[in-house]
């Protein structure tokens, strides 16, 4: 699509938006040609920032009618390209639209519009007892539009559950632009659970109804240091099989901890070649025989030292570098790819020391940061972006640790979404005919294509196969299985 096939449509959209809500100027396009992840950059065709659902339904039917790509965007923190935007497309940014609609005590539940940050949540509550569960490490900034479109998790989703566990309702823009609502108390197929976590390519949240979580009574944060990530893998192991469930469990490699002390000077124990954090919380007898269990569990598997917080103000800073440690690489490197593997707890050992392998093997730092009690690892793969050829083996090694990921049973995902950047391993993971249903409910959303394309799926989808709709009939369609619209 030429650039003055979007001329007409943003005339349309400038009939119901405001001047500066409807953005041509090249050098202002420039502000929105990537997320989180940098590595990936594409400049949109025109950007929209509506303000109603109103007005986002609008420009989708505008879309619809000539046939316009449209993305999503939310506060741009993504981590996988997921709101990469197309050059000849509409890319849709929800920032203004962030009010808190209602919050409702008695049934613990808010409702809010999808550019709302996912801290003023728990902010808005927080006086009353009550806060926002799920918690990403961008939680100051990040969108719960966002949240919905990934299925975001977070340091407490160990205990607590990720985004899809905390929303009860949505009221959403299809990608022919009607609105409809979905809840998790409607009939047949759970429409809500298949659009969180679809990356926008099923329409746009215009409306969220979270389920806001009580306060507990008592929390405990512990930090232990080890001399290296094996002994803090084991204490994780131990943990979990004792039976604990922290409300966190996180982990922190030497080079990640470097780069936290180097960006807010976190001051975790010198030497340190891992720290772990873990935070327990629930009723305080509860909490208080968890802890002395963790105590014991760390000091066995050789944790050299041990801090505990004596209140909010010091569990804030246990958690300071954690929270800061995917920009904190950025003081140790010109540029960084996040990844964002899955794998089995007893795994850990074995995929680290691959990773480790990998680095040396292609000279290239890898930081790692995870979720340690549910085994998502959050590589940082560092390079030099100014060096010839830094950055394709930077690639490289972002992918064999995706594979290392899936052959020790795990995934290449858990919470920072398939977007652009991992679409081509989907097929290490499914099969043709796994990726073909995917597509099938895909389809039945969106049988035109124009939500967020070119997003999780591999393109062409099957080897061999040309861009676009499976020509000819899909074997579930022809059993009877499945409808393709």
């Amino acid at each position: 699509m030429s650039e003055r096939a979007l001329d007409e449509p943003a005339r349309r959209f400038r009939e119901f938006l405001d001047r500066g809500s409807v953005i041509t100027d090249p050098v202002r396009l420039r502000t929105y040609e990537c997320d989180g992840l940098t590595h990936h950059r594409a400049t949109p065709g025109v950007v929209v920032l509506p303000e109603t659902t109103e007005q986002v339904a609008a420009v989708v039917r505008i879309c619809d009618e000539y046939g316009v790509p449209f993305v999503a965007r939310g506060a741009g923190t993504g981590l996988s390209g997921g709101a990469l935007p197309r050059t000849d497309g509409v890319l849709i940014v929800t920032s203004k639209m962030r009010r808190i609609l209602s919050i409702d005590l008695a049934n613990r539940r808010a409702v809010v519009e999808p550019g709302v940050t996912n801290l003023a949540i728990t902010e808005a509550v927080a006086d009353r007892g009550y806060y926002y569960a799920p918690d990403p490490s961008s939680q100051q900034v990040c969108s719960i539009g966002g949240n919905v479109a990934e299925n975001s998790g977070g340091a407490h989703c160990l205990k607590h559950g990720f985004t899809v566990n905390h929303v009860t309702a949505l009221e959403i823009v299809t990608p022919d632009g009607d609105i409809v609502e979905l809840s998790d108390t409607d009939p047949g197929y759970d429409l809500l659970g298949v659009f969180v976590g679809s990356e926008g390519t099923l329409g746009i949240a215009t409306k969220v109804t979270v389920r806001l979580t009580r306060a507990p009574e008592a929390v405990t944060t512990l930090l232990a240091a080890f001399d290296g990530v094996e002994r803090g893998g084991q204490a994780v192991s131990a943990v979990i099989g004792g039976g604990i469930l922290p409300a966190a469990i996180e982990m922190m490699d030497a080079l990640a901890v470097e780069a936290a002390e180097a960006a807010v000077a976190c001051a975790y124990p010198e030497g340190a070649g891992a720290v772990l954090i873990v935070e327990l919380d629930g009723p305080a007898g509860e909490v208080a025989h968890q802890f002395d269990e963790v105590t014991r569990i760390c000091r066995e598997s050789g944790a050299f030292e041990l801090r505990t917080a004596a209140g909010p103000v010091e569990r804030a800073a246990i958690w300071k570098g954690r929270k800061s440690a995917f920009a904190a690489v950025g003081r140790i490197s010109s540029a960084y790819i996040v990844q964002d593997g899955v794998v089995p707890r007893t795994a850990l050992p074995e995929v680290l020391a691959g990773i480790d392998r990998l680095s040396r093997k292609y000279g290239i730092r890898v930081a790692n940061v995870f979720h340690a009690g549910d085994g998502n690892l959050h590589p940082l793969v560092l390079f030099d972006d100014a060096e010839p050829g830094a950055g394709e083996r930077a690639e490289l090694v972002s992918g064999r640790i995706l594979d290392l990921c899936v052959e020790h049973g795990g995934s290449i995902t858990g919470e920072h979404g398939v977007g652009v950047d991992k679409s081509r391993y989907m097929t290490k993971m499914f099969s043709d005919d796994d990726l073909d249903t995917m597509q099938l409910v895909r389809c039945a959303f969106d049988p035109r294509g124009l939500s967020n394309p070119g997003k999780v799926f591999p393109t062409p989808r099957l080897c061999g196969e040309a861009p676009g709709v499976r020509r000819g009939v899909h074997p579930l369609v022809e059993s009877g299985r499945a409808e393709q619209f």
